[in-house]
């Protein structure tokens, strides 16, 4: 009896898709709730009793995040696209919302860390961009379906004639106030 079959490329593909979703998702769920439950974002005492001038942009930021609604706006995010990577009908949709959460954080470890942790959280969040990538790489046909449907034959649901465009920016104003 043979303890493993010989599987395909494609099924070995899909197997690594799935296994990047599930680290995706795990990474959002134990980040999220961290920022939930407060494992995640704030100041120590001592750290509270510092003068500002003496804290890092680390420190800071930290303090800062920890700030409601932000700190509870984010760790929800995260949750809701770890929960939509996970379902097979979700997952495009979680796969487009994971990337501006990410990216953020990226860009904000990239800011305020200092170097030491800098370079692992920047190696780490960019290789989860990769797996994002990848993800959204294996459903592109859905994707140029999606695609399509946004782009092709969308239109007003009237044909106007021009000077009514040209009147956009008036109505604009009066819609705003």
């Amino acid at each position: 009896m043979k303890l493993f079959k010989k599987i395909s490329r494609e099924q070995f593909w899909d197997y690594l898709i799935l296994t990047a979703r599930f680290v995706l998702a795990w990474f959002f769920l134990y980040y999220g709730q961290g920022k939930l439950t407060g494992g995640q974002f704030g100041l120590t005492e001592e750290e509270l009793l510092t003068p500002i001038k003496d804290l890092s942009l680390f420190k800071l930021g930290w303090y800062l995040f920890d700030f409601q609604p932000f700190k509870a706006f984010i760790g929800v995010s995260q949750i809701i696209c770890a929960i939509l990577l996970l379902w097979n009908r979700t997952v495009i949709l979680g796969a487009f919302l994971y990337f501006p959460i990410a990216l953020n954080i990226l860009i904000i470890d990239l800011t305020i860390m200092p170097i030491g942790l800098k370079v692992g959280f920047a190696f780490r969040l960019s290789f989860y961009l990769l797996l994002n990538i990848l993800i959204l790489w294996h459903y592109r046909e859905k994707l140029l379906i999606m695609w399509k449907a946004a782009w092709e034959g969308v239109s007003t649901k009237f044909k106007y004639p021009v000077w009514v465009y040209l009147t956009l920016p008036v109505a604009g104003v009066f819609l705003s106030i």
